[in-house]
């Protein structure tokens, strides 16, 4: 049941109507017995696989609560770790380790064809895996009590705003949320609602109708060079900003009509001077759940400086892991690491450079670093977007034959009868969602004055809701981190 479809909106207005009429006591129950509804509209037979695995996160953070034996303690949790990633690494990565080794020695690991196991990937496995191992460690260390309520941990984990694709809430920002008594709220309502409907503008207006012409470059890339490609990835950057942080806007608009805050995944992250900046503002309860959970139990920075290079990479590269069981993640996550280490180690020559050069202006250093970082994200999407890496490399060295004879209109004569206005169209948008990012985040006061009036609001959700019904993309077309 995803988000940008009718039977959603259908589901949604239900759940909500009956929740607010619903005797506070048995709220949880409704909304657990909606969530477990809405998990199995996706794939019925992992509801079970889902409800164990957090009835043995329930168990085990009750074990470990109980004694006071360090050794016992922390047996019990490499017990819950195991059997947390378990499930993920069957489900997931089996299909894939098979193949690698394969690949190295020439024959079969497994008795079976292993990668049948990815048709059997249980949706948002990689985000509630994430949540319930950080519930144990948060238990393990002493952050939280464990919950008592198996339902309302439960309910945690399967709360279906957040279920398939994030954020990765931890368990001491969202548990106590459903022990306390939400009222319908008139500003809670209108923020929601108004969340929802810029996260489905961003989705099926611009990333949709973006994924039209990545799609037709990134799927036959032996038919495109130069700037048809160097285009498409420029598209892909925004397309998977918009679709993702479109889940995560309708998620969290969801959960705030029913007085839930959810975590903030995104914050302006092509506005990044850094790659360290870009990755505090994109994806970031990712990117800080490897950041306590792994980066400082290993170390973090306070080891010697080859242990955090290693450190560092073991975490870009993880995360490349997380993102799919392809060699193309794992080289996007590695590019990050390399980037990261690089930036951090020429820092002091490159204020140097930009002193000499006369550009040691805040500004100009700011805008510069920018421009630098955009163009280091965007290259390190190709590989992300990429189906192969023999994909990969044959689109780098097409994109670099920027003067052969193509047509960049192409990709869009399959959908449009004037390819032309179709890509005018598209850069528009792409020009849109640039001028919010800029205005988000350097909050230009004679626009903000404007938008705080209650008719420029009101004009601008209409043109959303207007753009949603004529200009978005007809197809159901599902969100890019559904498969993650």
């Amino acid at each position: 049941m995803p988000f940008n479809s009718f039977g959603f909106l259908v589901f949604f207005s239900l759940v909500t109507a009956v929740y607010f009429v619903c005797p506070f006591r048995y709220r949880w129950v409704w909304l657990l017995a909606a969530s477990l509804y809405f998990c199995a509209a996706w794939t019925i037979e992992h509801v079970v696989l889902l409800v164990i695995a957090t009835f043995v996160a329930y168990i085990l953070a009750m074990q470990i609560a109980k004694t006071s034996v360090q050794s016992r303690r922390k047996a019990l949790l490499v017990l819950g770790l195991v059997l947390g990633l378990a499930p993920l690494m069957v489900f997931k990565y089996l299909g894939f380790f098979s193949n690698s080794l394969r690949a190295l020695f020439g024959e079969p690991v497994l008795a079976s064809d292993a990668p049948v196991t990815q048709l059997l990937i249980p949706v948002g496995i990689s985000f509630y895996t994430f949540q319930t191992l950080g519930y144990l460690v948060d238990v393990y260390r002493s952050k939280i009590e464990p919950e008592r309520h198996l339902g309302i941990l439960t309910l945690s984990v399967l709360f279906f705003p957040r279920l398939v694709a994030g954020p990765i809430e931890r368990a001491g920002h969202l548990l106590p949320q459903f022990h306390a008594k939400h009222d319908p709220s008139a500003s809670g309502i209108s923020d929601g609602l108004q969340r929802v409907l810029w996260g489905l503008f961003k989705k099926v207006v611009v990333a949709d109708r973006l994924a039209v012409y990545v799609d037709a470059v990134y799927d036959s890339p032996g038919d495109h060079r130069g700037l048809p490609i160097i285009l498409a990835t420029i598209f892909f950057a925004v397309q998977i900003y918009c679709d993702f942080s479109g889940y995560t806007d309708i998620a969290l608009g969801v959960a705030k009509v029913m007085g839930y805050d959810l975590t903030e995944n995104f914050r302006q992250p092509y506005c990044s001077s850094s790659i360290a900046e870009f990755w505090r503002r994109w994806h970031i309860s990712l990117s800080s759940w490897f950041r306590d959970y792994l980066y400082i139990p290993l170390g973090g920075s306070r080891v010697p400086r080859w242990r955090w290079y290693a450190n560092l990479m073991i975490v870009f590269l993880l995360s490349g892991l997380w993102h799919g069981a392809n060699l193309t993640f794992v080289l996007w996550g590695g590019l990050h690491g390399l980037y990261y280490l690089f930036e951090a180690g020429t820092q002091k020559a490159r204020d140097k450079v930009l002193r000499m050069a006369h550009l040691g202006r805040p500004a100009v250093r700011t805008a510069i670093g920018t421009l630098v970082t955009l163009a280091l994200v965007c290259f390190a999407w190709l590989f992300f977007r990429a189906n192969s890496i023999s994909d990969a490399f044959l689109l780098l060295d097409r994109m670099a034959q920027i003067g052969a004879s193509t047509d960049i209109y192409a990709p869009w004569t399959s959908i449009a009868h004037r390819p032309g206005l179709e890509m005018a169209f598209a850069l528009g948008l792409v020009a849109l969602v640039a001028a919010i990012h800029v205005f988000r985040e350097h909050r230009y006061q004679p626009i903000l004055a404007l938008w705080q009036t209650d008719w420029s609001r009101w004009a601008a959700y209409l043109l959303l809701a207007l753009a949603i019904l004529n200009l978005g993309v007809s197809r159901e077309t599902p969100f890019v981190y559904l498969q993650f």
